[in-house]
């Protein structure tokens, strides 16, 4: 490594953001990537450790170590080279991916890990200001078609993989803007939407074709039928995401202002966007109450707190975690322990082991919850004696969760399913990511069940190795 005693001359040093009084102004992103000199002394602070676990603890396997060797040699255009090798879209990753590369980190044994998320941030950004990130064109055409249901991170990963060798290349999109959940689903502020628009041109040049508006086994006006694709197309990848939400079943769940996150997560995403939606749900001068204490709850909790709450309330069901772990008993493993988001700081009130008994309404409206503290025994949980508690509520958003892809889509196509809904499909062998449909294979969220952007982008990159395997013989593509 360039400075092989880094790791003890240099702090970590995060990522400066915004004012809090600044940021809750608009919906822009606030989170600033580290300057040059910044980012040296990151990347310096990588300590050649030998075996690098952070590379194994990143889902699409980033060739870690060497981009940290470049940013410390201020080599950035070879940095991006090495990064864009594992990874399709480093500014995704590098702005709303949890980092679990850092979690296994060798220097997380005993230190503060290396900064290696920040600098995946510092290396694209940089390379899209000096115009480096360009299109690759194939030489040569295949000749054969593929299609691909779903617009996420793992769809828009198979689609560039398999247009870079020279397939035609189909991606459908249900919704009127390419993205999934990226696009509708994550808020402006954690990721400007530019970032998927301009991925989306680099993609047209390459050969992607983007049809949006194409709701597949569906019906209605903008219906697709499946059988139809399968006549149409060499080879069918279902990449569609997982967006059934886990429901409350509690009493009170019908009244009005109970609702599940993306409904209010969306339409706000549009407006954004410049669209105009009617009726939108709005959490302005109301008292908020998000039950879900993932990612979803917290994007909830930024935009209710844009909209300038009274109040926000987020409830967890499981015990709060310790504020540190124990990294002998966990490295380098994904660790379980307190986690405070941007959102959290911005100001909202968190609590623990509560479950929801009811809520309750007025004139059909909900105007209180009414909870309870539990404790969990043996993997149960019961309540305990004494907690119940009332609180106000004109605003009630359920971030739980998803439990399964929609089950339309892959009854459309006639795929056998695993139990808990997915699309089942090995991602091993001389089959990987083929499902029980002869052609068709699923990759990311409705494969696996819901998970992180970079494991959608692993699964796309694999998946579309394996429709050239299946298409070709063979395959140049890295898995």
């Amino acid at each position: 490594m360039g400075k092989v005693t880094g790791f003890m001359e240099f702090e970590r040093l995060s990522e400066a953001n915004l004012p809090v009084k600044d940021r809750l102004q608009n919906y822009k992103e606030f989170v600033l990537h580290l300057t040059d000199d910044a980012a040296k002394k990151q990347g310096a602070r990588c300590m050649d450790c030998g075996i690098p676990f952070c590379m194994s603890g990143c889902p699409v396997n980033n060739i870690i170590p060497d981009f940290n060797d470049l940013v410390y040699s201020q080599d950035w255009r070879n940095a991006i080279d090495v990064l864009h090798s594992t990874n399709n879209f480093p500014e995704f990753t590098g702005r709303i991916c949890p980092a679990p590369c850092e979690a296994a980190c060798t220097l997380n044994i005993n230190n503060d890990a290396v900064g290696i998320k920040s600098i995946e941030h510092a290396i694209i950004d940089k390379a899209w200001e000096n115009d480096w990130v360009t299109p690759q064109i194939p030489e040569v055409k295949t000749g054969k078609k593929v299609t691909i249901v779903g617009s996420g991170p793992a769809g828009m990963a198979a689609a560039q993989q398999l247009a870079r060798v020279g397939h035609t290349v189909v991606l459908l999109e249900k919704n009127d803007r390419i993205g999934g959940l990226l696009r509708y689903g994550i808020p402006d502020f954690k990721m400007e939407k530019s970032h998927i628009d301009r991925r989306v041109a680099q993609m047209e040049a390459e050969g992607v074709e983007f049809r949006v508006n194409q709701n597949v086994g569906g019906s209605g006006l903008n219906s697709v039928n499946a059988d139809d694709l399968l006549k149409e197309f060499d080879a069918v990848i279902l990449t569609a995401g997982a967006e059934t939400p886990r429901d409350l079943p509690a009493k009170g769940r019908e009244l009005e202002g109970v609702m599940y996150a993306m409904d209010f997560l969306t339409p706000q995403n549009k407006v954004v966007a410049g669209d105009t939606i009617a009726n939108q749900v709005m959490a302005t001068n109301k008292h908020v109450v998000v039950i879900g204490g993932g990612d979803t709850g917290s994007d909830c909790v930024g935009t209710s707190n844009r909209h300038g709450a009274l109040s926000i309330t987020q409830f967890e069901l499981m015990p709060q975690p310790p504020e540190k772990e124990d990294k002998n008993l966990v490295w380098p493993n994904w660790p379980l322990k307190m986690r405070t988001s941007s959102s959290h700081e911005e100001g909202a009130h968190r609590d623990w082991s509560i479950t929801t008994k009811e809520l309750v309404g007025e004139n059909g409206k909900v105007t209180h919850l009414k909870g309870a503290k539990i404790e969990w025994k043996d993997g149960k949980m019961t309540e305990v004696a004494g907690t119940e508690f009332t609180i106000e509520a004109d605003l009630v958003l359920l971030a739980m969760g998803f439990i399964s892809p929609v089950q339309k889509l892959l009854e459309a196509f006639g795929v056998e399913k695993d139990g808990r809904g997915n699309a089942k499909a090995d991602t091993e062998g001389t089959q990987s990511y083929q499902t029980s449909k002869a052609k068709v294979f699923a990759a990311g969220d409705v494969r696996r069940g819901q998970s992180l952007v970079v494991w959608a982008i692993r699964e796309g990159r694999q998946a579309a190795k394996a429709v050239d395997e299946f298409l070709m013989g063979s395959s140049t593509l890295p898995r």
